[in-house]
Parts: structure tokens; C-alpha cells; sequence
């Protein structure tokens, strides 16, 4: 874990990046208390320690399926359940953290890649296992900010700052074609890519991370989602420009998908 300070610090924004109906804005000043947060998303290792000191059955294996990007299946998966607004998500039977892209696939190979398909309260056991907690919202923000103020990445105002790529997110035609520019289709490891200013990786980019806020459009009204944050391996800016610090997201909290995982705080 890393020693973050906390303080005050501007949260939040309402800039032409911004999606209003997602709450981004307006910007407003949040003061924090002292925490220590995950250098970077639990991995599939220190997941898997976890069920084997438990036992514990996640959400994703009790239904007996998860959301599984369709182009991260092979070409000759059987026909399966798709969504009718995003068809690229493939509900497939057999796809939990263990099998992270449907029952013939494993995390032999990916046991340092971010534990996907499972849910706010799968999270949320780990956490009490581990001693720990999912940050809030504001802290989830402070900490990807790095340090710096007002800007859109945790790096500074650049997607690709002198043609580099800083986050595992999508490059080429959503969904039909990724260039793979990043060196990644799907996920890659947690430390895959450099820290922002306070030593934390993916803080964008990869795969979306839960928070312990409910979800509210316009800080009042109620929700009956939990917030996710920081984008992941499939945002693209023409459908989803969500790989930025002050940008927001919601999902049930049993929602179960191959590009969710987490990060815990103490």
C-alpha cells in the first residue's frame, strides 16, 4: 500500500471532457483524512489466496455465468446471450475470476492481471478478509490525481504525451478493430504501465475499479448503483471517453464483468 496524505483537494469536473449526465460537475473542494490504498487493482494471485483461505463462492460462479467481451472469445465459442444496447458484451456461462474469458480459459498465465468478474459485495468480502475497505469516491479520485491539480489524466492534459501510451485502453474502431498500439487487447497486468505522481498504477485505463459510494447523478438522489472508476481496456472516445480521473460510472452491485475489478484502502 501506498501513504497518502489526504487534505484538501478540488474534486470533480465540468470541463468539454465531461459527461454532465453523469454528474462529473460542478467542480467543488473535499477535504480527506490520512489513508493507505493498493499501489495497484488486486491481482488474480492475491485473489485466489483469498478463496483458498475462505471458500468463498463468488457472485459470478453462484449464477453460473458473467459478461464476457465477445472479442476476447474464440472464434469458434459456441452462440451466447448477448446485450441489446452494447451486443460486444456476451453473457457466457462458466466465465468467473478463475476463467476469466468462459470455462476453457484460466488465470495460470495471468496471475498478475486485476481479479475481474466480481462483484461490489465479492469486493467487499475480500476487503473484510483482508482488513481493508473500497475507498469512497473522493478518495478513489484524490488518489488517481497523483498530486496534480485540475488536470484530465493522472499524468497531466495529454491522452499520449510525446506518443506514449500511459493506460491500457482501447485504440483503432470500437469494437470491431483494435490496433493493439498499447501492446494490449484485454487486460494486462496490474503494474502494466507507469505510476502517477503518488507511486499507484492503472489508475485509468484497464479495467474499471469499484467504490463504497452508491451512485447519484447529481450528489442528491439516490441510487441503486455502486460507482465504478477509471475506464478500462475498452473505452474508446467515441463511445466512452471515461478513462479520466473526474470520470464517473455506475454498474448494479452484482454485476459481474470481465473488465471490473477493485482496489482496497485502509
Amino acid at each position: 500500500m501506498v501513504a497518502l496524505s489526504g487534505g484538501d483537494f478540488l474534486f470533480g469536473n465540468d470541463d468539454e471532457h465531461a459527461y454532465p449526465d453523469d454528474g462529473e460537475g460542478p467542480v467543488r473542494q473535499v477535504s480527506l483524512n490520512p489513508i493507505r490504498l493498493d499501489r495497484h487493482a488486486v491481482s488474480n494471485e492475491r485473489f485466489a489466496a483469498f478463496v483458498e483461505a475462505t471458500g468463498y463462492v463468488t457472485d459470478a460462479e453462484r449464477f453460473g455465468w458473467s459478461f464476457v467481451f465477445g472479442g476476447l472469445l474464440p472464434d469458434d465459442f459456441p452462440p451466447t446471450r448477448g446485450v441489446a444496447q452494447a451486443p460486444w458484451w456476451r453473457a457466457v456461462e462458466g466465465a468467473t475470476w478463475e476463467h476469466p474469458a468462459g470455462p476453457k480459459s484460466s488465470i495460470d498465465e495471468r496471475l498478475d492481471h486485476p481479479a475481474v468478474h466480481v462483484s461490489h459485495d465479492d469486493a467487499r468480502r475480500y476487503c473484510a478478509w483482508a482488513g481493508t475497505r473500497l475507498p469512497t469516491e473522493a478518495e478513489w479520485e484524490y488518489a488517481a490525481r497523483g498530486g496534480l491539480e485540475a488536470e484530465v489524466y493522472p499524468w497531466g492534459s495529454e491522452l499520449e504525451p510525446d506518443g506514449e501510451h500511459r493506460m491500457n485502453v482501447w485504440q483503432g474502431e470500437f469494437p470491431s478493430y483494435n490496433t493493439v498500439a498499447d501492446g494490449h487487447y484485454g487486460a494486462c497486468s496490474v503494474d502494466g504501465f507507469a505510476p502517477n505522481g503518488f507511486g499507484l498504477h492503472n489508475m485509468t485505463g484497464n479495467v474499471w475499479e469499484w467504490c463504497s459510494d452508491w451512485f447519484r447523478s447529481d450528489l442528491h438522489t439516490g441510487d441503486t448503483n455502486r460507482v465504478t472508476r477509471g475506464g478500462s481496456y475498452l473505452c474508446h472516445h467515441s463511445y466512452c471517453e471515461r478513462y479520466r480521473v473526474a470520470a464517473r460510472n455506475s454498474l448494479t452491485p452484482d454485476s459481474t464483468t470481465g473488465n471490473t475489478g477493485f482496489r482496497c484502502v485502509r
